[in-house]
């Protein structure tokens, strides 16, 4: 079954899209932890992270990183916060949070944003792509 975020990769749903290459997608999640708080996924629907062949897995760290240290130019933070969970979609992804304290990183700390606001924080980011 398709995941949402394999809908997202076919453009049925809409994303604050920050980076796309040929295999990989980075966007705003939609329930942020903090302000910038970015979904990293492989384009190519796997349910876990490790189920990624080991090239696959080193590409999407490679895009991880590159958006970690744009992400920290963009957004005032202390650091950038590197995650993977969530059970609630079976497609795999990395969570970059940026952190000022470690609450920023707390899953049910969820900011309700307006869509200018969205907008204005992938732009934001995008700049320094």
């Amino acid at each position: 079954m398709e995941s949402i975020f394999s809908k997202i990769v076919a453009g049925k749903i809409p994303c604050y899209k920050i980076y796309e290459d040929q295999n990989h997608l980075a966007f705003l999640d939609i329930n942020p932890f903090a302000l910038g708080h970015t979904l990293v996924i492989p384009k190519k629907e796997v349910n876990k992270i490790y189920d990624l062949s080991l090239e696959e897995y080193q590409n999407l760290m490679g895009v991880v990183y590159k958006l970690s240290k744009v992400i920290e130019k963009a957004i005032p933070c202390k650091r950038v916060g590197l995650t993977v969970l969530g059970l609630e979609v079976p497609h795999a992804h990395v969570h970059l949070v940026p952190l000022n304290t470690e609450d920023d990183m707390n899953i049910h700390n969820k900011l309700k944003l307006t869509e200018k606001e969205f907008l204005d924080i992938a732009e934001k980011i995008k700049l320094y792509l």
